[in-house]
């Protein structure tokens, strides 16, 4: 399967999604908020992608977790109550990524709370996920 092929397979963002929440568990471990919190948004943004690409959504780029999770609405509207979780958790991709931004990162407490969160978005995605 090349490039092009795996952008638009389901399964390969949700591998690489599982792979971005091991990391999370990983940094939060280390004391890193700032880069856990950054994974823990790619996360979140490879599992919506899969299941929007997984509808046959045309595939754009974009890290806003808000607006993906939209679209994602658009096939399921319950999952419109994750909003919240995805516009607070879209801010932790720029913690990480820009000078200025809040470099400390999100709260460790509110990251474990985030956590559990996700992990609810990731199930009301896919039943079958097992992120460890």
């Amino acid at each position: 399967m090349n490039i092009r092929q795996e952008e638009h397979d389901a399964g390969s963002w949700r591998r690489i999604a599982r792979l971005d929440w091991r990391r999370v568990h990983i940094l939060l471990q280390a004391g890193d908020g700032a880069a856990a919190g950054f994974y823990l948004q790619q996360a979140l943004e490879k599992l919506v992608k899969a299941y929007l690409v997984q509808r046959g959504w045309q595939l754009r780029k974009t890290h806003e977790l808000d607006r993906l999770l939209d679209a994602a609405s658009g096939y399921d509207g319950t999952l419109a109550a994750f909003r919240p979780l995805c516009e607070r958790v879209s801010g932790y991709y720029i913690v990480e990524r820009y000078p200025g931004a809040g470099e400390e990162g999100p709260d460790v407490d509110q990251l474990g709370q985030d956590l559990i969160e996700a992990r609810q978005l990731a199930l009301a995605l896919f039943p079958d996920e097992q992120l460890a």
